[in-house]
């Protein structure tokens, strides 16, 4: 198959040991890509290993994190299409051209899917079963991995996104749900992943990263559609006003001042989804005026 210009952007930090065996492997699959390595300030091999294996390094000075190594990467390569994956060996470059594929088919957006068994451990896919279904609820579509690492993207709009993703590791979260409620197609493809390669050392705390995801997926909730957050939040509250109406008018005879208060604050929480449900249509609108895309919502 021929493909357009495809850079391939492998974030590592300390990876020496895995970017041995997945560069050589990564140059036979794809042998006229760009392979873009950005060495989030290593302490070992990394850069040297790199350069010997002829990919392109851009080096960090310090670690800035997972997130702004690819930001760093986007930027810099040269191709049309984008190809993320880790260097620590779990992503296998044999499954990239399932990715391309489904680009050249008309998706804009092509996440690799890991299945239940690709996870490291039972708590990691049950975390993960939960993002996918708040994600699934935000963007109407069902959402089958929200935070893989290994995905092809168009370069022009994956830089579009640049300045919402965070430097950590949430960026997969953030650009998909952008991508989303930018009107792009985002498809997502079953594919393995291998165990991580002996001494490679995984940088993702499940608790601090865990809850961080979280507050991710809310976050762009609220930019993606912020009346699916605030309207049950809202309803709540006032279902709990009325409820508390009819305890107190049955016990005291009269209406208390904790009812008034949460029916007070659905209110505002209603008229605060409202408001943002304005400003993200603008925020999206002026986004597409500016770029001429023209795509729908």
């Amino acid at each position: 198959m021929t493909y357009e210009r495809v850079s391939v952007i492998i974030p590592a930090k300390n990876e020496a040991l895995g970017l041995q065996s997945l560069l050589p492997a990564l140059r036979a699959q794809l042998p006229n890509a760009q392979i873009l390595v950005v060495d989030d300030g290593s302490t070992d091999d990394t850069a040297r290993i790199a350069r010997a294996e002829g990919a392109d390094v851009i080096r960090h000075p310090y670690s800035k994190g997972n997130g702004a190594a690819i930001k760093t990467g986007a930027r810099s390569a040269k191709g049309t299409l984008l190809v993320l994956m880790d260097a620590d060996g779990q992503h296998q470059p044999s499954e990239i051209p399932k990715l391309l594929e489904q680009l050249h088919a008309g998706y804009d957006l092509v996440v690799g899917a890991r299945g239940k068994d690709a996870q490291a451990s039972w708590g990691r896919w049950l975390a993960n079963a939960v993002y996918n279904r708040f994600a699934s609820l935000f963007v109407g579509q069902p959402v089958a991995d929200l935070t893989s690492g290994f995905r092809a993207v168009r370069a022009e709009l994956f830089r579009e996104f640049l300045h919402m993703l965070p430097n950590g590791f949430s960026y997969p979260t953030t650009s998909t749900m952008a991508f989303f409620r930018a009107g792009y197609s985002v498809g997502f493809v079953p594919v393995d992943v291998a165990a991580r390669k002996a001494g490679g050392k995984s940088h993702i705390r499940v608790l601090r990263d865990g809850a961080r995801f979280l507050l991710i997926i809310f976050r762009v909730g609220t930019l993606y559609s912020p009346l699916k957050l605030f309207l049950p939040i809202s309803a709540l509250f006032f279902a709990g006003g009325v409820g508390y109406y009819l305890y107190t008018f049955s016990t005291v005879g009269r209406f208390t001042n904790g009812t008034g208060l949460l029916l007070i604050t659905s209110v505002l929480v209603f008229l605060i989804g409202l408001v943002s449900e304005q400003i993200t249509n603008l925020l999206y609108a002026t986004r597409r005026s500016q770029d001429g895309s023209g795509r729908s919502e």
